[in-house]
């Protein structure tokens, strides 16, 4: 028996390591990175040292919730069109938040209206 299998084509699943890549470094919501960049500056406390972030998490994008291995690089994405594009999202309206999106599914607190009559 053996032979060739007959569907070539289809290949092992194999466990995803973008994934995981992916997860290591999670970035923040919108509506989280918009609130602490409006915070009060002296609410802000400075950044410390981390040896598992690149850099020693001390070249940071606060906008973009990223970390950078040293200041060239940072520098650099500060330059790039997704860096300018995020920071006037940043400076616009507030992002939507998990309460308005279940507010507008129908799954918040009913709105009666005001009450008519007491009893």
């Amino acid at each position: 028996m053996g032979g060739k299998c007959p569907h070539r084509n289809v290949k092992k699943r194999r466990y995803s390591h973008k994934t995981a890549r992916r997860t290591k470094f999670e970035l923040k919501g919108d509506d989280m990175v918009y609130a602490q960049l409006n915070k009060p500056d002296e609410e802000k406390t400075p950044l410390p040292v981390d040896e598992d972030l690149p850099g020693m998490g001390q070249y940071y994008c606060p906008h973009c919730d990223r970390y950078f291995s040293n200041v060239t690089v940072r520098d650099e994405h500060f330059k790039t069109k997704r860096h300018k594009k995020r920071v006037k999202q940043m400076l616009g309206p507030a992002p939507h938040t998990q309460l308005d999106a279940e507010l507008a599914a129908g799954m918040g607190m009913p709105d009666n209206g005001p009450k008519l009559m007491s009893m």
